[in-house]
């Protein structure tokens, strides 16, 4: 939170915003005790008191002298001149709903009921309206109804600006002045109720008895706000009177300051960042996120935050953001951290320094036309959300994440959009194993694919050769994988592996036999390295040891393909079965011949021969080490297959009652198989059949997704793959993989309101979301758990996750299974909780509760971390109102208690 003086400032710079919008100006006559509702407090001899409903029965009326009440009608006020001329500018135009009562001796109207009065562009409507033509005065208010509620408040629109709903109001159409009394008003998620609020033609309010609070309530029955007695607000500074804390309805009037002179810049400002403070019993008594706001100017601004323990640990951060509208807006944080660990004076006593970088940059499309940038970065030491309990907020994605990972791209489109040249540098770090993967930088040329042989002035169908296409396309690459620890040294700027390649398809595609699609191709391959390997022998005094020596140097290597195929669709239909009208399946095989030379061979120099440690001969390929491969070894001329299969059910819908409606149900999607059999090879001709498919079950509220590899060959008692197909021993084929995976809730109404939350952040985007905005909406687009929404009673949704693999007699297998959920107690508690269970480790997941409470203008959770390695708990109350995002108060025990003290 920003320091108090701050917060006072900003309350008060919430008062000036309330001047815009209500446009109620200056002096007042004196309001009768009657017209004055029950609540209203008001200066001078203004006194509580109650309006008179004697005239609002439907069927008075009062015929006399002085008054003639009209029952449902409309009255226009022609201009009025004064002795002096000094009358209204134009018309006055009234309604009432009820009753018109006209006091022709003292020229008044009153309107009952719907009233509502127009004055060029100011208008009002109330349940009560007094119009006073000689004095050129309107006076507007609710009325106490028969069950003594006070109903028909007023609501009064001024020019551009939103109708603002009041307890009362005068105004003064010759002079623009007016009383506004009992006005509430929301501002940047903060509220401001005020007793008066009075605004003259110079643009200056004053206001009496103001408060600014958290609640929108009437009376704030739980709010943190401040107490202004009597202020004046102007166009540049703010003159406050006595004003003091107001704390649970509590006045902190030790808090007061007797009067104070601030500043209304138009424009952010920088200042001091309240800190939280707690205890951890392993780093000790804690002053958490104390810094400073840097408001550089209207683009970007910057926080820098830090974190104290009594024990020797810290951390800091700067978090900076920038947005020019129209054209881009991004951000980056900066984190480090230093964490002592194990007992003072022991052997494990020592201390841990982590970092954590993470940018993010958009540029929007319209800006510059062709050309588009933007940035994912999030790298640094994989043990820095470990260490500091995920910056203390112990975030179940990010303390299991095992990967981290970067992109920044710049892609430009020439001639007309038929080339697309884009470039990249992405990282890819693994937690787990520490090891760091970097490519500096990628590089793409693409060319949409054209025809060589058709003509611009062809008439009527294209021929065949006509119908011959021609891509291109240039990928360069330039990376290094390493260690974390080795990342940043010198020595491994030599490690660089690099490369081009060059591809080159031709293809062309006919309808063959009316049925039939007939497509045959050419693919052309090549590759420059600057590096090649060269494998030889060394003599050591134990013996030989093998070395491949890095040679450099420009080197190409190049292959080719050629492929030739069918393929077509059958359709299937089978008949009505049961409440099933239908049930289609499709079916799509294809077949190819395809063929490609063995680049092994001497004839084209890419693989090379050395005889090994054992005296063996072995071939080796000068390139296998290049980042784009090697041309393959071997001769291959064979025949590569596929089938894909649909299957979908039309069946009656239930709720259609004139007997024509039917709903398609997917029973199978996506069914295939595919493998290839080669002629030339040695042995072992067939390949393995790959297969995958995808399904939705009840009502499509499950997605199951499968796939797996069946091995056609048997294996010997080493588990070593022999020449001899399965089916010679009985059985069709083996798997030697498969996995699934399916995701289910029982109750879809929150995933739905959770989706809509996210989409409603995301659309405000193009306003610019504030910090706690965006780190709310990343906060739910990662944790299910992250989203409370009270009006969704209860949720309940689980995943499952199995994969199956067997290498030689090697068999491993994965199965987790996670399960998340809440329910409300009441309409204002709710609890949530997330688990699961990995069936290969015995164990269970990290399980966590929350328990939260709706407190009206503020929110109070709990989080329970029962058992494991993050075993916690924390409590936190933090205010709604984004403005106060900063005010919050916690109470942390975290999981470095439990560390063996």
């Amino acid at each position: 939170m920003k320091s108090l003086s701050l917060l006072i400032l900003s309350a008060c710079l919430c008062l000036g915003m309330l001047s815009s919008s209500l446009a109620q100006q200056g002096k007042t006559k004196e309001i009768s005790p009657k017209e004055v509702r029950p609540n209203a407090v008001v200066t001078n001899d203004l006194v509580k008191g109650t309006i008179d409903t004697t005239l609002l029965k439907k069927d008075n009326l009062l015929i006399g002298k002085d008054s003639l009440l009209i029952g449902k009608d409309t009255l226009t006020v022609k201009k009025d001149t004064t002795k002096n001329g000094a009358g209204l500018t134009s018309q006055v135009n009234i309604i009432a709903a009820d009753s018109l009562s006209s006091d022709f001796e003292n020229n008044i109207v009153h309107l009952y009921k719907g009233a509502k009065v127009k004055y060029q562009e100011f208008e009002i409507s109330a349940d009560y309206i007094r119009l006073d033509q000689t004095n050129n005065q309107v006076f507007a208010s609710g009325i106490t109804d028969h069950k003594g509620k006070y109903v028909g408040r007023p609501v009064v629109l001024f020019p551009n600006d939103t109708p603002k709903s009041v307890d009362s109001l005068t105004y003064d159409f010759k002079n623009e002045e007016g009383n506004t009394y009992g006005v509430m008003t929301e501002v940047d998620g903060g509220f401001i109720q005020a007793k008066i609020v009075r605004k003259n033609m110079y643009d200056e309010m004053s206001l009496y008895h103001g408060l600014y609070s958290t609640c929108n309530l009437p009376e704030p029955h739980t709010h943190f706000g401040f107490f202004i007695s009597k202020g004046l607000v102007t166009k540049n500074q703010i003159i406050a009177g006595p004003s003091y804390l107001v704390l649970e309805s509590i006045p902190l009037k030790f808090a007061a300051i007797p009067f104070g002179f601030f500043p209304k810049p138009n424009k952010r400002n920088s200042g001091f960042l309240f800190p939280s403070f707690g205890e951890d019993y392993t780093r000790g008594f804690s002053m958490r996120d104390i810094g400073w706001y840097f408001a550089f100017n209207d683009y970007w601004d910057s926080e820098v935050r830090a974190s104290i323990y009594s024990k020797g640990s810290w951390e800091a951060n700067m978090n900076t953001r920038y947005q020019v509208n129209y054209k881009y807006n991004g951000g980056f944080n900066l984190r480090f951290a230093s964490t002592k660990t194990g007992v003072e004076g022991t052997s494990n006593y020592g201390t841990n320094r982590d970092f954590n970088v993470t940018w993010n940059h958009t540029q929007r499309q319209e800006a510059n036309p062709g050309t588009s940038f933007s940035a994912s970065v999030n790298f640094g030491t994989g043990s820095y959300f470990r260490n500091t309990g995920a910056n203390s907020t112990y975030d179940y994605n990010r303390l299991t994440n095992n990967n981290m990972s970067s992109s920044i791209s710049y892609g430009k489109v020439f001639a007309d959009g038929k080339v697309n040249f884009t470039s990249a540098f992405s990282h890819n770090q693994d937690i787990s194993l520490g090891t760091v993967n970097v490519q500096l930088p990628t590089i793409s040329l693409n060319v949409a694919t054209f025809n060589p042989f058709d003509s611009k002035e062809r008439v009527g169908e294209q021929k065949w050769y006509q119908r011959i296409t021609v891509g291109y396309s240039l990928q360069g690459k330039n990376s290094i994988s390493t260690t974390e620890s080795e990342i940043f040294k010198r020595e491994s700027l030599k490690k660089f592996s690099n490369g081009i390649q060059h591809n080159i398809p031709i293809s062309l595609s006919v309808n063959a036999l009316k049925h039939f699609q007939f497509n045959t191709s050419v693919n052309y391959t090549e590759r420059w390295y600057f590096q090649s390997i060269r494998k030889y022998l060394e003599n050591i005094p134990s013996g030989y040891r093998e070395v491949t020596d890095t040679v450099q140097g420009f080197n190409r290597a190049y292959d080719y393909s050629v492929s030739s195929g069918l393929s077509t669709k059958i359709y299937g239909m089978y008949p009505k079965i049961g409440k099933v009208e239908a049930i289609r399946h499709v079916v799509t095989p294809s077949i190819n011949l395809n063929y490609r030379p063995d680049f092994a061979s001497d004839q084209f120099g890419f693989y090379r021969s050395y005889q090994n440690s054992n005296g063996e001969v072995t071939d080796y390929s000068i390139f296998q080490n290049g980042i784009y491969g090697s041309p393959s070894g071997g001769r291959s001329m064979g025949i590569g297959f596929s089938i894909d299969n649909n299957i979908e059910a039309k069946v009656r819908s239930k709720s259609d009652t004139t007997g024509t409606g039917f709903k398609k149900i997917p029973i199978l999607q996506g069914l295939t198989f595919s493998g290839n059999y080669n002629f030339v090879a040695d042995s072992m001709k067939l390949s393995n059949i790959n297969f995958s498919g995808r399904t939705a079950l009840f009502n499509q509220k499950i997605n199951l997704n499968f796939n797996g590899t069946l091995d056609p060959y048997q294996m010997d008692r080493n588990g070593q793959r022999i020449n001899k197909y399965a089916i010679q021993n009985g059985k069709l084929a083996t798997v030697s993989n498969f996995g699934f995976s399916f995701d289910y809730s029982f109750n879809p109404k929150a995933g739905k309101s959770r989706n809509e939350s996210i989409d409603s952040l995301r659309n405000r985007a193009g306003a610019g979301l504030t910090p706690e905005q965006s780190a709310t909406l990343a906060r739910i687009s990662a944790d299910p758990n992250a989203f409370v929404d009270f009006n969704i009673p209860w949720n309940l949704a689980g995943s499952f996750a199995f994969q199956y693999n067997k290498v030689g007699l090697t068999t491993r297998y994965t199965s987790t299974l996670n399960i998340h959920g809440d329910f409300s107690l009441t309409p204002k508690w709710k609890v949530q909780f997330n688990s699961g269970y990995d069936f290969m480790q015995k164990e269970i997941s990290l399980t966590r509760f929350s328990i939260y409470r709706d407190l009206h203008c503020w929110d109070m959770s709990i989080g329970w971390v029962p058992f494991g390695q993050f075993q916690s708990y924390n409590v936190t109350i933090r205010a709604k109102a984004s403005l106060l995002q900063d005010l919050k108060l916690s109470k942390r025990n975290s999981h470095y208690s439990n560390s063996g003290f």
